[in-house]
């Protein structure tokens, strides 16, 4: 018990202690203890034999709590609970009782002087004009510049303000302001440019007034005025920075862009070991097991990337370095081309359905039309509201002519490539639109956005006919049909990948669900093969997963980078051959 202390002792410790002479020893209590002169005190007095000169710094330390605390930390004894404040007097406490004297301020009370709105403008005036004005605190005082206060009297600005006979004559040396209708000579008008008499400015413009006056047989010839332009200056001759968004340029970095037949990089080879001409799907597709060949061009994550529609022998990449390239995926699998036009990152990139064109949308809020066999840039488009594109997609029949757009302002816009103009508006969604798939034969189309819902529209029909909105969903960032028309796989925010019917219905296929990876914080790739047989997506941890449709079983996980895994995409036609992507801009083709 001694580790407790006498203040916790039990009750049969309370007993008085019997001294060898068998009598009770008297403990000395004090009732008012004096504070410590090492901890309290700033003064020399005079202490008796009672002070408590030495405390225990640990003690004192437990003793001094925060104000803003509710609770103690330590089991105060009932000595320290008696005992007296200790420290200064408060200076804002009553003298009968314990109650504090109200105060209307952080630092005490501060009472209202009753001063005028007009006194105190004319004196806050005074002291911005001449640097001085009146104490209110001592009458006849003044703060700020003194010397200036003494120069002046002490007088205010409106003190010092000139009386209406001197106004008056100060007024009668200016010059006349002339009349309106006469432009030049005698009378002429002069409005609020008429001068003083007693005005000692000089014009050099003026022939009377120069350094140089002429003499009595010269003629002042006034000199030839550039006349205004007609025309107003246009934005773009005033902007400050350069207007780069109409500026497209490409470059070809093949070995050769013609080939002995004079073909460009356009046609399908047809010297390999499997025909890119027949159908997608057609092969028995398999998992991808080591790497083959890798493309470093970009210098920054890549955002998109796309295989040229059905055949595959063309691999596009958009990148946040603001650029767009071509690869060749067969032969030499070299840089061939370099798509420049965009001066912010490109959020998306999609073939039309022929290959003949692209797409590509940039934070810069600009969509571009591409040609992908002579680089140039063919049309701009921008949606009415300039919202940022987050999602394009060509409309999959190839006599429509139509895109759709997916954009920060919660909308979808369906422009036409012929014309240039918007055609549609599909204004439902509460946040920005992810995806845009289309479904049901091309009829219809499901988009999902940032708002955690789902909605499916007939085409060219600004009414959704499906929504889904659940409680427990989580916002869909990526998707990937499935090539039998029937389901969509979805990416969604909380580690898994969740299919909905692409049929009348557009229910959730509870049945199939995918997990196993890691995607939150990122909008990851998903990707379907060619076949239907597998899942693949990235992860946040540089794996790359592959699922079995069928049983929803992670079948493989490859290690294809350091960094996340964000971009994924099938070759159309290969059994087995993959792309992926990361931040760090480097395109990597398994096998």
């Amino acid at each position: 018990m001694a580790l407790l202390g006498d203040q916790y002792a039990s009750s049969d410790e309370e007993a008085p202690e019997l001294d060898k002479a068998g009598t009770t020893t008297a403990t000395r209590v004090v009732a008012a203890p004096d504070v410590s002169l090492d901890v309290w005190s700033h003064f020399i007095r005079v202490f008796n034999s009672y002070t408590n000169s030495m405390q225990d710094p640990m003690r004192l330390q437990l003793m001094l709590a925060k104000p803003t605390d509710t609770a103690l930390t330590y089991n105060v004894p009932y000595a320290d609970l008696a005992r007296p404040a200790q420290g200064p007097s408060n200076p804002y406490k009553t003298t009968n009782g314990n109650v504090l004297k109200r105060k209307n301020a952080l630092t005490g009370d501060a009472q209202e002087a009753s001063i005028s709105d007009a006194t105190f403008t004319a004196q806050h005036r005074t002291f911005q004009s001449l640097g001085y004005t009146k104490d209110p605190s001592v009458n006849g005082a003044h703060v700020g510049d003194l010397a200036k206060a003494q120069a002046f009297g002490g007088k205010d600005i409106i003190q010092m303000r000139p009386s209406k006979e001197e106004s008056a004559a100060f007024r009668r040396k200016r010059q006349k302001k002339g009349d309106a209708s006469i432009v030049d000579g005698d009378g002429a008008y002069k409005g609020p440019w008429a001068r003083y008499q007693d005005e000692d400015l000089v014009y050099e413009d003026d022939p009377g007034f120069g350094e140089e006056e002429l003499a009595s047989d010269e003629e002042y010839i006034e000199e030839a005025i550039v006349p205004a332009r007609s025309t107003a200056v246009t934005k773009l001759a005033s902007d400050y920075q350069d207007d780069l968004t109409n500026t497209e340029t490409t470059e070809f970095h093949g070995t050769a862009q013609y080939d002995y037949q004079g073909r460009t990089y356009m046609h399908v080879p047809q010297d390999l070991d499997i025909d890119l001409r027949n159908e997608p799907g057609t092969q028995k597709n398999y998992i991808p097991k080591k790497l083959i060949h890798t493309w470093k061009s970009h210098t920054k994550a890549i955002n998109a990337l796309r295989f040229f529609p059905n055949s595959g022998h063309l691999l596009l990449s958009a990148s946040a370095d603001t650029k767009v390239k071509l690869w060749d995926v067969y032969h030499n699998r070299e840089l061939l081309r370099t798509y420049s036009g965009h001066t912010k990152s490109v959020t998306d990139a999609t073939f039309s359905p022929t290959g003949t064109h692209f797409l590509t949308g940039s934070y810069d809020r600009f969509l571009k039309l591409w040609d992908t066999e002579t680089g140039t840039c063919t049309s701009r488009f921008q949606t009415p509201s300039k919202a940022i594109p987050h999602v394009i997609r060509f409309h999959p029949s190839t006599d429509t002519h139509a895109f759709l757009v997916g954009t920060s302002d919660k909308k979808i816009v369906q422009f036409d490539t012929r014309s240039g103009e918007m055609t549609q508006e599909y204004d439902h969604h509460l946040q920005a639109v992810n995806t845009i798939t289309f479904c049901d034969d091309n009829r219809r189309f499901i988009t999902t956005s940032d708002d955690k819902s789902l909605r499916a529209w007939d085409y060219d029909i600004p009414v959704p006919i499906k929504y889904i909105a659940e409680p427990y969903m989580y916002s869909l960032v990526r998707a990937a049909p499935h090539p039998n028309g029937k389901s969509v796989a979805f990416q969604s925010g909380d580690n898994q990948i969740v299919v909905y019917a692409s049929t009348d219905r557009f229910r959730q296929n509870r049945k199939k669900s995918f997990r196993g990876h890691n995607n939150a914080g990122y909008a990851i790739d998903v990707g379907i093969s060619p076949d239907g047989q597998f899942v693949v997506s990235g992860d946040s941890g540089g794996y790359v997963c592959f699922w079995d449709w069928k049983t929803c079983k992670m079948w493989h996980k490859i290690k294809a980078d350091e960094g996340p895994v964000v971009r994924v995409a099938w070759h159309p036609q290969e059994s087995s051959k993959l792309v992926t992507a990361g931040l760090e801009g480097v395109i990597k083709y398994w096998d």
